[in-house]
Formats: structure tokens, C-alpha cells, sequence
């Protein structure tokens, strides 16, 4: 008989906040994978490291780390390949996800592969603007408020276009983007009520007004949470 695939949201950061059933899960699958850039650790892993009891069978999925790019067929193809030698041998694999493994994640990609020959489970995690909400007290949305994830990678026209239909906001993927959507923000009069989040749940997490962050590029683990009212229960 076929093994399982679990898509495993380990969360931001913060091993703690891991789910009962991921940390169940993770103990009772023979196999566990995970994704790993293409060379050096994975942080996924790393997180998880607490709740790892010996004696896996250890499975990096090597894939290259750039925000910048589409998804990396050939890795996710070579990944699908490794992934289902473990399935079709009988053995449950948990793959470990960074964040929530169905928002934006590698884990989505896998999945389209396999869930056709394979029994896939998503196990869900926190996601990155949930701890961030979080660290900073943010009430993210209330009431009738409509919450919008964008990425930061589009185009000024299409981020103005949301910033204008949405009371609250989540900005992603900042990088090199990120004095764009400063700006933009800016001339949307919404500097004041944004907030800069950097490695929520990891060791150096930041948090800061918007307004102080004086710089032009962020980390890949950032983002920025804005609300148009300046706090949801207003």
C-alpha cells in the first residue's frame, strides 16, 4: 500500500508554534522531508528540530531560494520523484513547510505532482502575518473589513489598485520592492497607520513603525501589515 505525503506548516519560526497534530504527525511518519535551499540548512527543519525524535529517514528537497522567480519546475519535478520512491515503498512522509503549506509555499507545487497517484494531507500552520500580527498586537481585520495579501512584486498600478479597495493589508515578498510600497503607501496617506515586521518567531525579529524604517530593501522574511482605519476595532 501506498505511504501518505503530510504537508506540514511548521510556522514562522517559533518552534512553539507548531500544532499538537504536526508535532504528532512529524512523530509518527518514518520519513521526513523537508525543503532545503541548494546548499547549506533548511530552515524548516530547523524549526522543527524540537519535536524530531531519532531515527528518521531524513529527505531534503533541494530548491533554489529566490522570490524573484517562477516556481523551479525541474526541482519541484526531481522533488516529486524522491518523494514518491518513499510513498510507493509504503512509508508516510512528512514534509515540513515553512509558514502554512497552501500559502505560498514550495509544498502546493509538490502536491499537483503526486495527489493523483498518492494520498496527500495538508496540515495547516501559522502563517508569517499571523505571528506578525501577533508580535505586534495588530487586529488584522473586524466586522464588515475586507483583508487583502499582496505581493509585492507587482506592478505600482496594481498595488495601488488594492491598497484603494481593501481596509487592511498585508505586504509580502518586499525585497528590493520595498521603497516602492513605502511610496505607494505614502500617497495613499497610509504611512501612519502601517507597520514594518522583520523574522517574526525567529531569533532578530524587529518590528517597527513604518515611518522609522529607513531603509530601501528588506529581508526576504519581512512584511508590512496596514490598516486603513489605523486599528480594526475603531
Amino acid at each position: 500500500m501506498s505511504g501518505t505525503l503530510y504537508g506540514i506548516g511548521v510556522g514562522p519560526g517559533d518552534p512553539d508554534l507548531l500544532t499538537v497534530k504536526a508535532v504528532k504527525t512529524i512523530a509518527a511518519c518514518p520519513v521526513l522531508a523537508f525543503p532545503a535551499p541548494e546548499t547549506g540548512a533548511s530552515l524548516a527543519r530547523m524549526i522543527a528540530d524540537p519535536h524530531v525524535p531519532p531515527g528518521k529517514i531524513e529527505l531534503p528537497i533541494r530548491l533554489p531560494i529566490d522570490i524573484e522567480r517562477h516556481p523551479a519546475q525541474d526541482a519541484y519535478d526531481a522533488g516529486a520523484v524522491a518523494l514518491a520512491r518513499e510513498l510507493d515503498a509504503g512509508r508516510d512522509v512528512a514534509l515540513l513547510c515553512l509558514g502554512d503549506p497552501l500559502f505560498y509555499g514550495s509544498f502546493m507545487y509538490l502536491q499537483a505532482r503526486l495527489a493523483t497517484r498518492h494520498r496527500v494531507v495538508a496540515i495547516p500552520g501559522v502563517t508569517s502575518f499571523a505571528a506578525s500580527a501577533a508580535l505586534a498586537g495588530h487586529a488584522v481585520a473586524a466586522r464588515g473589513d475586507s483583508l487583502a495579501v499582496v505581493p509585492a512584486t507587482l506592478d505600482d498600478e496594481e498595488i495601488s489598485r488594492r491598497i484603494e479597495a481593501h481596509d487592511s493589508l498585508v505586504f509580502l515578498k518586499l525585497g528590493r520592492h520595498f521603497a516602492r510600497v513605502k511610496a505607494l503607501l505614502g500617497s495613499a496617506g497610509l504611512t501612519e497607520a502601517a507597520l514594518y515586521v522583520e523574522r517574526a518567531g525567529q531569533p532578530g525579529e524587529r518590528l517597527l513603525a513604518l515611518r522609522d524604517a529607513a531603509f530601501d530593501v528588506a529581508p526576504y522574511f519581512s512584511l508590512v501589515l496596514v490598516h486603513r482605519r489605523g486599528r480594526a476595532w475603531r
